[in-house]
């Protein structure tokens, strides 16, 4: 959809996505470093001219639904409100709502003056705070958030090498228990078997992302 401003932060890709961006004349580029996802998604944010942003990761897209809603907006609004819509998450073209996929409102439109993302490296989100009104609206975003399985290891190596910098960790016999314990809650707690193999693919990742979180941070410190 032609929306009049469409800011991309770019901080390092390897594909066509900068040729492809420069196709269209309302898309503004602008490239930096990756400083965690909070920081910059904050970077992102600051880049957009307007005071309303709707922010949308690399493998997110609006629904027809969403862009509809999205031509009738209006930009006198209250500052203070901030949107969450429902991110439908795919794995390798299937929308899964099991396992911990389903239920995922988020905040992603909002008025940059009032709110922003939080400092977080990872699972950063847009701050609320007391004075914040929150509205849920009815029309969703789709997350490809996994084409092939193979994405599955690089994420949780990505995810675990940032959160390694915070040097928590537990004896191996805890890190076990804390990993078997994720992989019960995603697939039995969560209904993760329901969602077949892919509910089963889901809760292996989500305890592989546990146990590596712990136990880097252990291997470098008993290393030696």
């Amino acid at each position: 959809r032609a929306f009049s401003e469409v800011v991309l932060y770019d901080n390092g890709s390897s594909d066509a996505t900068l040729n492809i961006a420069a196709e269209y004349q309302n898309v503004q580029v602008f490239e930096g470093q990756f400083q965690g996802f909070g920081k910059t998604k904050q970077a992102a944010v600051a880049c957009a001219t307007n005071d309303w942003v709707l922010s949308l990761d690399a493998d997110e897209m609006i629904t027809p639904e969403l862009g509809a809603y999205l031509e009738d907006w209006l930009p006198n609004q209250d500052p203070t409100m901030a949107i969450k819509v429902l991110r439908k998450n795919f794995l390798m073209g299937k929308y899964v709502k099991y396992a911990g996929w389903g239920g995922d409102w988020l905040v992603r439109l909002f008025n940059r003056e009032a709110h922003n993302f939080n400092d977080n490296d990872v699972h950063e989100s847009v701050a609320i705070h007391e004075g914040s009104y929150v509205k849920k609206i009815p029309y969703p975003i789709e997350h490809n958030a996994v084409q092939h399985l193979g994405q599955f290891l690089v994420k949780v190596d990505r995810y675990t090498e940032i959160n390694r910098q915070s040097g928590k960790s537990y004896p191996p016999s805890i890190i076990f228990l804390k990993a078997m314990w994720r992989f019960f809650e995603s697939f039995v707690v969560k209904g993760g078997f329901l969602a077949g193999w892919r509910g089963l693919a889901i809760s292996w990742s989500n305890a592989n992302g546990v146990f590596y979180k712990y136990m880097k941070s252990y291997a470098d410190k008993h290393s030696s």
